[in-house]
């Protein structure tokens, strides 16, 4: 019997956790966990402003991760990213003290 590509990818797998998180090789079902998951770890790791890449698209990937951002207790604002860091492709998420 042959897997899918989607069973095969199934599997959990440990990204390292940076100041900085692509969203782009991530299945839009995977992204609330996937940005619920890096939000507690960064905010671990001593992180106190992350950056969220999302891409421009349609803006699904931005609204999910924008609406985790606003359910968060671990977060203070966020907002889109300068110009040159991905601007309304990105978001910059500041953590509570």
């Amino acid at each position: 019997m042959n897997e899918t590509a989607e069973q095969q990818f199934d599997e959990p797998f440990e990204i390292e956790i940076t100041d900085s998180l692509d969203l782009h090789s991530f299945s839009p079902k995977d992204i609330r966990a996937v940005t619920e998951a890096y939000l507690s770890e960064a905010y671990k790791k001593g992180f106190r402003v992350v950056r969220i890449i999302h891409g421009k698209g349609v803006g699904v990937q931005r609204e999910i991760v924008r609406k985790v951002l606003s359910e968060s207790d671990l977060v203070c604002k966020f907002k889109n990213a300068p110009e040159f860091s991905g601007s309304w492709g990105a978001t910059i998420v500041e953590f509570e003290d």
